[in-house]
């Protein structure tokens, strides 16, 4: 198991996010020592989705405004339709997406949320994967597009993980923890 007791790790979310694909990548970082932070442009708490219907609400731990790309070692974008759609809209959320891009810091995104990626510019050249609904908006941003449970991209910087829907995250918070482990705080 990877030892990410000295890593700093933000996770960044708003209302609509795909209930396990926060909470369940989040207690894997944790587990594995990592300090998590649920950052949100939006209020104390953020509402998930749960399939197919409103799930529960998240303690956000820090609002978008507060927060620095540089106090993290890494970033974990969750999908869920809407999450990721008001997210690309928002231009502090890209603002924040791309600081890590340019600091060099691993980011992972699942499902719908590499529509965050390519609106921040970061899909173009690269391997990733993503749910089959937003396949071809990833090809159209020119990305390699892979059907495969967690595309890792280490191409060029920052490394992307990518992974395509719920069923994934055993891999996916695997490869996190083990990409996110190569990072000094």
């Amino acid at each position: 198991m990877s030892d990410l007791s000295d890593l700093r790790i933000a996770i960044l979310a708003t209302d609509g996010f795909e209930q396990v694909e926060l909470t369940e990548p989040k207690k894997a970082l944790e587990d594995a020592g990592a300090t998590v932070h649920v950052v949100s442009p939006k209020g104390d708490s953020i509402k998930g989705w749960d399939q197919d219907h409103w799930g529960e609400s998240v303690q956000v731990d820090r609002q978008l405004k507060e927060a620095t790309a540089g106090d993290y070692q890494g970033l974990v974008l969750p999908g869920g339709q809407i999450n990721p759609d008001t997210l690309r809209t928002d231009d502090d959320a890209l603002s924040f997406v791309k600081a890590f891009a340019d600091a060099g810091t691993p980011i992972a995104a699942i499902c719908h949320a590499p529509w965050i990626l390519i609106e921040a510019g970061l899909a173009k050249g690269r391997r990733l994967t993503s749910y089959t609904s937003i396949r071809t908006d990833l090809r159209n941003a020119g990305a390699d597009v892979q059907d495969a449970e967690v595309v890792v991209d280490d191409s060029a910087s920052p490394t992307l993980v990518t992974s395509r829907n719920p069923d994934d995250l055993p891999a996916f918070n695997a490869k996190l923890k083990e990409v996110f482990s190569m990072q000094t705080a």
